[in-house]
């Protein structure tokens, strides 16, 4: 009993210890990695490189000026990839004394060379014409807004489109002030009115009620 109670006591004691050591030793690990990413021709910055940790689903890019920091641990590798250049891997190394480490990571253009390509030409100019004439060019955004904004297609985006909740209140409201406006009497009857007629006309010719039905 008395030494299941001494080996307590003693455990106690030395696990605080073991924790603050492995504490210690974890800390000292911890390296704040800094650096700058440059072309190696010409010392141009290079920005949006990825900086990863190898083997881990952490890492950041640098910044317009190729500059770039993160959190790192002894013995790490770091990828530095981007488009067009080489990828390059740098070692934090384990004997690092302290906790920050600067870096200057050069990288070199990646020459991609693509498969050939050859042009010919059309075979006759008769087809080249008939081409050229049929082609489809699609619409630029000049041509998409002075369609959208014609007279006709508007007529038909004011028939089609629901009205949105200011449109929906105004018109309730005119409603309701028209009925107001007219209580206890007959309202009058757009027969008779003629600019219910013009309008009438001007619709008709337009093609308004052929295109509703």
């Amino acid at each position: 009993m008395k030494r299941r109670l001494l080996f307590l006591i003693s455990l106690a004691i030395a696990i605080p210890f073991a924790s603050k050591a492995q504490f210690e030793k974890l800390k000292d690990s911890v390296v704040q990695l800094y650096g700058v990413v440059m072309t190696a021709d010409s010392l141009r910055a290079i920005p949006s490189v990825t900086v990863m940790i190898k083997g881990q689903n952490r890492g950041t890019i640098t910044n317009e000026q190729g500059v770039f920091s993160i959190v790192v641990m002894k013995g790490d590798i770091v990828e530095f990839t981007s488009i067009g250049y080489k990828p390059k891997l740098a070692t934090i190394p384990r004997n690092l004394e302290g906790n920050q480490f600067s870096l200057l990571q050069l990288m070199v253009t990646d020459t991609v060379y693509l498969p050939a390509t050859i042009i010919k030409p059309r075979p006759t100019k008769e087809q080249f014409e008939r081409d050229f004439v049929n082609v489809d060019i699609p619409d630029d955004d000049l041509e998409t807004a002075r369609k959208n904004t014609d007279e006709s297609k508007r007529r038909v985006l004011a028939r089609t489109l629901p009205r949105d909740g200011r449109e929906s209140s105004n018109m309730f409201l005119r409603n309701n002030a028209q009925r107001y406006y007219y209580n206890g009497q007959t309202p009058p009857q757009n027969i008779f009115n003629p600019a219910a007629w013009a309008e009438f006309i001007q619709a008709w010719k337009r093609g308004d009620f052929k295109n509703q039905n």
